[in-house]
């Protein structure tokens, strides 16, 4: 334990103060700069004067701390996904440091700490006389505090550092060093005297432990590890609490010139061919180490206190800085703090580094890394973070934030290894990618992202197919993902504003393939096929008329054309927009074309989650967030990025939607191949973006998962291609299917809410009477009240030949969009007339009208019939109906007796 009590020197010093060291200062500076009025009082009293008006308060900025990913592994214990920092520091208070860590930095750089009042003025003395002289580097001589000083200038520097129009950020850094410590003649004087002046001032206004521990909190102990802490379990994979005495002078020499004795890099030691220890200088040349330290391990050789052996074992590899720890040690046992057996101990023992690799950035996170990428953007992009991008790099890089991800690793590393299993890293001839990304339905928290790739931010990215650093699942924003063609899936959209136009699921519409001439939009004018364009259906599928029910099954093109083409496009982009859906640059959707309506627009996995989430969580739509808490380096609750949840949609239509989707999970259903056949109630929806893409999206009422694959860049066929003997069109199958059973397994799910009967109703609308006109006008007439249409065989009627003779269903209320049958005369038939009186009479009547084949038929008894007259009584087929003249009539008949 380091000295607690200062002696009477020390408390002189601390009275004197400002005055007593100014003075002594300025008779330097007179005696080194102006030799020949050395003895003059106006010197000295200049001096004081301008020692007495440097600058005396120096703000200690916060420290840069990591900023810190979090997430809960399966026993719910927190642990790091990533860390992100300039500087990777962890600081400790005064009991986290060991006792012999404060020795050996005492004893090798202010071993009167605690005897002077901020200033060593021996030391300083040495050190302003050889600056004054001139002709090579700053020298040093600083006290402890001096360092504290010269770390917070250069710490509150790089706070600030950006980069110019003509230095690098980098470069600036190095400046922020070189400022702080290399200046040399006048400038270097006048720094001493600054740094000394600060020091003072410290002294007057922190204890001594204060300033120790911030001087060990502070310092850079080689490349980008800062603070004693962060330096002990880098080097040594221990806390600075646990430090041995080997371990904490080897520190110890390091933070005196931390690039050249970090044992991190071997190379950054080296030694003499003829046995002797060196050092590299700064500047690449080699200077010869502190002759002491030679002597140390030379001495315990020759006196035989060591073998030649351990002599050779404990230079070894890493010389230059096994002479600096040397040095720390012979400080040690000089001013008695350890015993020579220890001075011996740790004298032979070769310097082992246990090296923590640093660990930085999201390529830390391995397959998590994605996630990870996303949570880094929100940090980068959204104003919680500061107003300007340097605020929030600022916060990312040096704001010791720790950053509670929503990541559920019970499904993120499952569904890593599905991804791994289904899904290749790269398709030799083109940009191939896959991900996946399921959200709770009810909250938005983003579960897990996969992908295909392997992460990577380098150069390397931009030509290895495998690698790249673009969140496939996320926004330009959110991701660098400029999106992708939407395909089928886009459909839900059509769907739900079908619904809350207050039509119905089971209502008959004409899906046929064929054209749609046109389609309103009250954004931008309606839109009308001037090319007589069709759009195709999957497969090239001709249509049928039918019911939303079926078309969404079927996922068939032509029908949701039909359904659009009763709407309005501008409707269904809104209906897009508030579920959660834009481009995935961000802005509004443009419905402009009839393409719109089955997915042509470039949209993010993300977002296409949360709309199909939206539907599964009664109507709710919760913003996808990947944060749960953030806590800042002083453990207060920070404020998180904003996100919400909002009712969007009616409940009554979310159910009524969720019933149409959960038949493309069912059996026949496009999508039932990603049905994990668990019990676990799922809607879903399949889509297919020319050749391009494919998508699967499924989801429970607790999670949704949205699976994409296809091409990241470019438009090769996917449905020619294969991987492992499946097409990579139908890859998303198996992917969706294995993480959504993870989900299931973990968050189950619920049967979907009864759909109001409102939206299952068959609608009834008044079909026309079409009986005499032609063909085409009575195609017309119908198909404009909305019924579909079928032309039968012709058949015998008195109508002119190819007018419509019949039509089934009647004229009447029947249901709306029914199919019509209607039958053309042949004008071969005529219309079977009444008959009445004798039964003679009535056969003969019929013959006479042109009825050849006319037969008695059936007898009826009549007792109040005259004698044997016969009266006729009607006719089969009956009367009014439109037979050919050559078909048998009978006419049925009533008498008193019947044969």
């Amino acid at each position: 334990m380091p000295d607690t009590k200062r002696t009477a020197t020390g408390v002189l010093g601390g009275i004197a103060g400002l005055v007593g060291l100014s003075t002594v200062a300025g008779v330097l500076i007179a005696a080194t700069v102006t030799p020949a009025i050395a003895v003059s009082g106006a010197a000295a009293s200049s001096a004081i004067t301008m020692f007495d008006n440097l600058p005396s308060i120096l703000d200690i900025e916060d420290l840069q701390l990591p900023t810190t990913f979090w997430y809960t592994d399966p026993d719910g214990n927190q642990q790091v996904l990533a860390q992100f920092y300039d500087q990777n520091r962890s600081p400790v208070g005064f009991d986290g440091v060991a006792p012999v860590m404060y020795d050996s930095i005492l004893s090798s750089e202010d071993p009167r700490y605690y005897q002077h009042g901020g200033i060593d003025l021996i030391g300083t003395s040495r050190a302003l006389l050889q600056n004054a002289r001139g002709g090579g580097e700053t020298q040093g001589g600083s006290s402890i505090s001096q360092q504290y000083v010269k770390n917070i200038l250069v710490q509150n520097c790089e706070s600030n550092a950006q980069a110019t129009e003509t230095l690098t950020r980098d470069q600036v850094l190095a400046n922020c060093f070189t400022d702080a410590t290399n200046a040399t003649g006048a400038e270097g004087i006048q720094r001493k005297l600054q740094e000394m002046r600060y020091a003072i001032a410290l002294e007057q206004k922190y204890s001594k432990t204060e300033i120790l521990l911030g001087y060990l909190n502070i310092a850079n102990f080689g490349g980008t590890t800062y603070g004693i802490d962060a330096a002990a379990r880098h080097y040594f994979g221990v806390a600075a609490k646990d430090l041995s005495l080997s371990q904490a002078a080897i520190l110890a020499g390091i933070v005196q010139n931390p690039n050249t004795y970090r044992i991190d890099k071997p190379g950054g030691s080296i030694s003499g061919n003829d046995g002797t220890l060196y050092n590299k200088a700064p500047d690449g040349s080699i200077d010869d180490v502190d002759p002491q330290s030679i002597t140390g391990l030379t001495a315990l050789l020759n006196d035989g206190t060591i073998t030649q052996e351990q002599y050779v074992a404990a230079a070894d590899g890493y010389s230059a800085t096994k002479s600096r720890q040397l040095y720390v040690l012979s400080r040690l046992l000089n001013d008695g703090k350890i015993t020579r057996d220890a001075y011996v101990a740790a004298a032979i023992e070769p310097i082992t580094p246990n090296i923590q690799p640093a660990n930085t950035g999201c390529i830390t996170a391995q397959g998590s890394a994605y996630f990870c990428q996303y949570v880094k953007s929100i940090i980068k992009t959204d104003p919680a973070f500061g107003e300007t991008q340097e605020d929030r790099d600022k916060a990312l890089q040096r704001g010791g934030l720790n950053v509670y991800t929503t990541i559920d690793m019970r499904v993120q590393w499952p569904a890593e290894q599905i991804m791994k299993d289904n899904a290749p890293s790269s398709v030799e001839g083109m940009k191939f990618g896959a991900t996946s990304v399921s959200l709770e339905a009810s909250t938005g928290r983003i579960l897990s992202i996969t992908q295909n790739t392997a992460f990577n931010e380098t150069a390397a990215a931009e030509t290895d197919p495998n690698l790249t650093s673009i969140v496939y699942a996320g926004t330009l924003k959110n991701g660098n993902s400029r999106g992708f063609g939407a395909g089928s899936t886009f459909k839900i959209f059509t769907l739900v504003d079908w619904l809350e136009k207050g039509h119905s699921l089971n209502e008959r519409v004409d899906g046929r393939y064929r054209v749609i001439d046109k389609i309103p939009n009250s954004c931008t004018g309606d839109w009308i096929n001037y090319t007589d364009e069709k759009v195709l259906n999957f497969d090239k599928a001709p249509g049928y008329y039918g019911t939303p029910m079926q078309f969404t099954r079927d996922s068939l093109n032509s029908g949701y054309l039909a359904m659009a083409s009763e709407l309005d496009l501008c409707d269904i982009g809104k209906v897009a927009n508030k579920m959660g859906v834009t481009n995935a640059d961000g802005t509004d959707l443009n419905m402009g074309v009839a393409t719109s309506v089955i997915g042509i627009q470039y949209v993010s996995p993300m977002a296409m989650a949360g709309a199909y989430a939206t539907v599964a969580n009664n109507g709710i739509y919760c913003q996808p967030k990947a944060i749960d808490r953030i806590v800042d380096k002083d453990g207060n609750e920070k404020q998180l990025p904003a996100t919400t949840c909002t009712q969007v949609i009616d409940p009554k239509v979310a159910a009524a939607a969720a019933s149409a989707l959960q038949g493309v999970m069912q059996r026949g259903g496009t999508g039932s191949q990603a049905n994990p056949g668990d019990g676990t109630p799922l809607l879903g929806k399949t889509g297919t973006h020319e050749q391009w893409n494919t998508w699967m999206i499924e989801s429970s009422n607790k999670v949704a998962t949205a699976t994409w694959v296809g091409n990241s860049e470019g438009t090769a066929d996917i449905f020619s291609k294969y991987y492992n003997g499946t097409k990579l069109s139908q890859l998303r199958f198996g992917i969706a299917e294995g993480v959504q059973s993870v989900v299931d397994s973990i968050y189950g799910g619920d049967d979907f809410p009864q759909v109001d009967s409102s939206y299952t109703r068959q609608r009834f609308d008044d079909l026309p009477n079409v009986i005499g006109q032609s063909i085409d006008q009575a195609t017309s007439t119908l198909r404009n009240a909305g019924f579909d249409v079928t032309v039968g065989d012709a058949i015998d009627s008195a109508e002119p030949e190819g007018t419509i003779a019949a039509q089934d269903p009647g004229a009447g209320r029947v249901v709306a969009g029914s199919n019509v049958t209607i039958s053309p005369s042949n004008g071969q038939g005529a219309t079977v007339p009444g008959v009445s009186g004798e039964l003679q009479k009535a056969i003969s009547d019929l013959r006479s009208a042109g009825f050849g084949n006319v037969q008695p038929g059936t007898c009826t008894v009549d007792p109040n019939t005259d004698g044997n007259k016969k009266i006729a009584t009607g006719t089969n087929p009956a009367s009014g109906t439109a037979v050919s003249k050559n078909a048998a009539i009978t006419v049925n008949y009533s008498a008193k007796t019947c044969p």
